[in-house]
């Protein structure tokens, strides 16, 4: 019984995990924009976001009421960061962002 137990609470706690995305573009006017959120489909306004350059946090904000959040584009090796906490964190490196 205990075993049974154990596995229907393994299935719903999966039914429940979702995964932070998000996805950046170059807007071609110098800034940056990022837009975040889950695979669930839930919002992301309000989340942690920064842009690390050489590992030091030069930018960081809290995503809009629309999950996103524009910077200035750094003109060295950069990354944006979602943070919604552990185990949901996204990195995504300068160079992967295009117009």
């Amino acid at each position: 019984m205990k075993k049974i137990l154990l596995g229907l609470a393994f299935v719903a706690s999966s039914m429940f995990a979702h995964s932070a995305i998000m996805s950046c573009f170059d807007n071609g006017d110098g800034t940056i924009t990022c837009e975040g959120g889950f695979s669930d489909g839930s919002s992301a306004s309000g989340v942690k976001f920064h842009v690390l350059e050489d590992g030091k946090k030069t930018f960081e904000a809290k995503m809009n009421e629309d999950s996103e959040v524009t910077f200035k584009k750094p003109t060295v090796t950069y990354s944006a960061v979602f943070d919604a906490g552990e185990g949901h964190q996204v990195h995504i490196k300068g160079s992967d962002i295009t117009e």
